[in-house]
């Protein structure tokens, strides 16, 4: 190899790493879970995941659910995430490290993901939107889509329903 062509290997390396790297920081998602005013409240169970802006899915993000029941029983509620469950849900092993976590309370709850190590990284630039699904036993079934531009800026989207959701808010800092 001779001398020019180190530099021009060396400079293709600096230039796919840099691409590989543009979209490289953090990703903010914040769901607020509000209290239901009934006798008997269950937190509800709560999956979050990326779709291409025509509906198919590009990864999940994440899912709460009640993984102390013995044997695995609350995974068969995760069916009640009825989009989540028909996109991606079914095909899972749950637990999945780094994707399941416990039901969460009432309250605002808000993840903080590395781009790099999520359903984010394979992501090409384009439309998408994060999707958050609720389901609650005894209660209701609440949907909210945020749409997004991925292309290496910082960006920001708020959206809200009612029912086991309150607001849902997206954001991206490279």
């Amino acid at each position: 190899m001779t001398f020019k062509n180190v530099f021009s290997y060396a400079g293709a390396l600096l230039t796919a790493g840099a691409a590989a790297s543009a979209h490289a920081g953090q990703v903010q998602i914040g769901v607020d879970i509000p209290q239901a005013s009934v006798a008997e409240f269950h937190k509800p169970y709560v999956a979050g995941w990326i779709e291409t802006a025509a509906g198919q899915p590009s990864g999940d993000l994440f899912v709460w659910y009640d993984q102390r029941k013995p044997n695995n029983g609350g995974a068969k509620w995760l069916s009640d995430l009825r989009t989540w469950w028909r996109k991606s849900g079914r095909n899972l092993n749950l637990p999945v490290d780094g994707l399941s976590g416990a039901t969460h309370a009432p309250g605002r709850q808000t993840l903080t993901l590395d781009t790099g190590a999520t359903a984010f990284k394979n992501l090409k630039p384009g439309a998408y939107q994060l999707v958050v699904e609720a389901a609650r036993e005894n209660g209701g079934h609440s949907l909210v889509k945020l749409p997004f531009d991925w292309n290496g800026k910082a960006f920001s989207a708020t959206g809200r329903t009612t029912g086991e959701l309150g607001a849902v808010t997206l954001s991206y800092k490279p």
